[in-house]
């Protein structure tokens, strides 16, 4: 299966975690939501897949994306995950969709290989984006 996805994250305190070439960022008590694809027909790059990765316990995962690292802190906590199947690359057109409501971004997160100033978003509440 081919398409994107949506993680809803929940941070429970104020943490600065270092995100590779991005450096230390600080990251807000909050909500957010991290916008990824899979392309793929095969191995890791299916969108089943991609799923499993970020599902599974971080301590045994290599770095890799920029989610990698928020996944590997104590203090992050998925809380749901959306699933869009699509034959079409449909990230970008949610992360921006995703940004018109958002409080803010995290400036170039997940966000290397493309135009889009970002891949991750925050809500302070929730509610704003259902």
């Amino acid at each position: 299966m081919k398409g994107s996805y949506i993680l809803v994250l929940f941070l429970s305190k104020r943490v600065k975690i270092e995100i590779g070439a991005l450096g230390v960022l600080s990251f807000s008590k909050g909500y957010y939501l991290y916008v990824g694809s899979a392309m793929g027909n095969i191995g890791s790059t299916t969108l089943e897949n991609r799923i499993k990765r970020h599902l599974t316990d971080s301590a045994n995962k290599k770095i890799h994306w920029h989610i990698d690292y928020l996944l590997n802190d104590e203090y992050f906590l998925i809380t749901k995950l959306y699933i869009v199947p699509s034959l079409m690359r449909l990230e970008c057109v949610i992360a921006r969709a995703i940004k018109e409501v958002s409080d803010s971004y995290i400036k170039n997160f997940g966000s290397t290989d493309c135009s889009c100033k970002s891949h991750l978003f925050y809500f302070n509440e929730l509610r704003k984006f259902m």
